[in-house]
């Protein structure tokens, strides 16, 4: 029994330890920064693709989506522009418990879950005039105000285990923001840039009914006015 004593004592390289995975995975300031650095950058060049992709497709409630593949490829570009922003926090925490490896992976299987909700739009969408536009944002609305949405946006401004759980979380926070993308003009740049700030505050800042009633009463609100009065509302129909 002394000589496995006597062996851990002389011989460091042999004795396990918990802490050396952290050790060995834990992320420099310096990896950290360029973390943060990357996900920006990539973000902006997503908004720079989309914006390019996206030319001459925005035809309001009337737009069609084309191809698959062209959808797929836009889409891909808009959701990395849109979504990797406010999930800078959880790719930090990834770095931080995970070591900068994981970080690519985290992102990859996080933008592949919008990804898939893209497969979903185009399986579902159809070009619709104002009414059904109108009443898919008010529907919208009313998901804002859902445990369901509540539980989702708790979940996806938490550590998740996979960048797939956090994106299916965050898929659910934001489902009823991306209905109304999808139902106002779903090549529009405008409304994609709305709808973007509107993600990125509700991930970065904590619910609270101050202003998350405010917004889901300005949602519907918007959903009446089409209805009624589409002409007040930018970007339904075809530019000119």
């Amino acid at each position: 029994m002394a000589l496995p004593d006597r062996i851990e004592r002389t011989d460091p390289a042999r004795r396990p330890s918990a802490a050396l995975p952290a050790v060995v995975t834990r992320a420099t300031p310096a990896a950290v920064a360029a973390a943060l650095t990357g996900t920006l950058g990539l973000a902006a060049a997503c908004w720079v693709i989309a914006v390019w992709l996206m030319n001459g497709m925005d035809m309001g409630t009337a737009t069609q989506l084309g191809s698959f593949g062209a959808f797929i490829a836009v889409w891909v570009a808009m959701m990395a522009a849109m979504m990797l922003p406010g999930a800078i926090p959880a790719l930090l925490g990834r770095a931080h418990a995970g070591g900068m490896r994981a970080v690519p992976l985290f992102a990859g299987s996080y933008v592949a879950v919008w990804a898939l909700a893209g497969v979903a739009v185009y399986a579902a969408y159809r070009p619709h005039g104002t009414l059904a536009a109108g009443a898919l944002v008010i529907a919208a609305a009313v998901y804002e105000v859902t445990p369901l949405k509540r539980h989702c946006r708790r979940r996806c401004r938490e550590a998740t285990g996979s960048g797939f759980e956090f994106g299916l979380y965050c898929a659910g926070s934001s489902a009823g923001l991306m209905a109304m993308l999808v139902a106002l003009g779903v090549m529009s740049l405008t409304w994609m840039a709305v709808i973007a700030v509107l993600v990125l505050i509700q991930k970065l800042l904590p619910a609270t009914a101050a202003i998350d009633l405010p917004l889901a009463l300005a949602i519907a609100g918007l959903g009446v006015l089409i209805i009624i009065t589409p002409s007040l509302v930018p970007g339904l129909s075809p530019p000119m």
